[in-house]
């Protein structure tokens, strides 16, 4: 008996699954356990396994393609086995492989009377042209045409239209002789070779970035608040360590330490918004923003209050890494109570960023500057850092959060303390 093989939910906020590679083909024998896909989710690259044996019959969507929960991607069953009704089902679902547009479609397309025509308000510049324009002078093509236009940087008004009542169709896109634009419209484009533009798929994971920080940016009523830290103690102690150690900590890992016993003195910022309710975490799970190329994973430093610095880096390291590698599992990125966003690194000195919800607040980190500072009325060198806190004023005010930077700034200003 044929079995069908549907996109499984493997995050607790997945809608849908982009198809990332296929580890067998269509007439290979797998066994129950084999992993027969990856798929790419909202938040990680997750592997698919086939739950019983049999043979591949059919695989209906292509790597790349997006599959919602539930949608069917794949058959098994015994070698020769009908299953033209399952194929029909998924066809008439909407499920499977899109098929693409073959000739006839685009003739029909092209042939198709003047009521699904696209409409240009652009006046007309050139009466000689009236054969592809309107009564009321305005221009007709097809979105085929268009879009081959616009794609060609093609000027509508200078193309004669041979469709039905004068509209621009594909053909007179693909038989438009540059020659016959004016000399000075040649001459604006002479000696630059045009580039190609392209579209970029959307990823799972931009989806939802964009998804949930639209929702952060828009519904939670973001504050700022910057402070200036002297680093000059934090850079001298770092130092220290790193000679006395094998694992070498970052300022970053300094930066979480600080905020972690600075969540614990400040419960308003270590909360999350719950409608009727304000929710205060009593642990500390601090988050940490990883840039990739597909977007930024957070990977969560658990009950980091209560780690040292050591064990804080080797952690964030090896979170980084598989979050580097789309290795992360959905666990390792969920139940933050504060994020760090830091592009110190890339030579950004102040930044403002968008709250990760839940959290109350998200701290973003700018790079340690070398500037003049004045010290017992002289000016001498100096190393300075400045850090803003984001805040969502439903649960914390100025005030709370001007307090929780001044005791940040404190601890990076007496690291030692941090270890008592």
């Amino acid at each position: 008996m044929a079995i069908k093989i549907e996109m499984p939910k493997l995050s607790d906020t997945m809608e849908e699954g982009v198809i990332a590679s296929w580890n067998v083909e269509e007439g290979d024998k797998v066994e129950a356990g084999d992993i027969i896909a990856e798929v790419e989710t909202d938040k990680a690259t997750m592997e698919v396994e086939a739950f019983d044996e049999g043979t591949v019959l059919k695989i209906l969507v292509d790597a790349g393609d997006a599959v919602p929960l539930g949608g069917l991607m794949a058959v098994l069953g015994e070698e020769g086995e009908d299953i033209s009704d399952i194929l029909e089902g998924a066809g008439s679902s909407g499920s499977g492989k899109a098929e693409a547009k073959d000739s006839s479609s685009e003739e029909k397309e092209e042939s198709s009377t003047s009521g699904g025509s696209t409409t240009l308000t652009s006046p007309r510049s050139d009466s000689g042209d009236s054969s592809s324009s309107s009564d009321d002078g305005r221009i007709k093509a097809s979105p085929l045409a268009r879009k081959m236009a616009e794609d060609k940087g093609i000027e509508l008004s200078r193309v004669d239209g041979s469709g039905p009542n004068g509209r621009i169709i594909k053909a007179d896109i693909e038989n438009y002789k540059e020659s016959a634009q004016p000399a000075a419209a040649v001459a604006s484009t002479q000696g630059f070779e045009s580039l190609e533009s392209k579209e970029v798929k959307v990823s799972q994971m931009r989806k939802t970035i964009a998804r949930r920080l639209s929702e952060s940016k828009f519904t939670n009523p973001h504050f700022y608040e910057t402070i200036d830290i002297d680093m000059k103690a934090a850079i001298a102690a770092r130092k220290s360590m790193n000679e006395a150690n094998d694992v070498k900590i970052s300022f970053n890992d300094i930066v979480v330490k600080a905020c972690s016993i600075a969540l614990t003195r400040h419960q308003a910022v270590n909360s999350s918004w719950h409608g009727d309710v304000i929710k205060e975490h009593g642990d500390v799970h601090v988050a940490v923003a990883v840039a990739i190329d597909e977007g930024l994973m957070t990977p969560v430093i658990r009950h980091s209050d209560k780690k040292g610095l050591l064990q804080i880096s080797s952690e964030t390291r090896e979170l980084a890494g598989l979050a580097r590698d789309r290795k992360l599992q959905p666990e390792q990125m969920e139940g933050s109570t504060f994020t760090i966003s830091n592009l110190g690194m890339f030579g950004i000195e102040e930044f403002t960023a968008i709250i990760n919800p839940p959290n109350a607040c998200i701290l973003a980190v700018g790079a340690i500057r070398d500037v003049p500072v004045v010290e017992n009325g002289e000016v001498v060198p100096g190393k300075r850092m400045k850090v803003t806190l984001s805040s969502d004023h439903r649960i914390v005010d100025g005030a709370k959060a001007a307090e929780f930077l001044n005791t940040v700034k404190n601890l990076l200003e007496n690291p030692l303390s941090m270890l008592l």
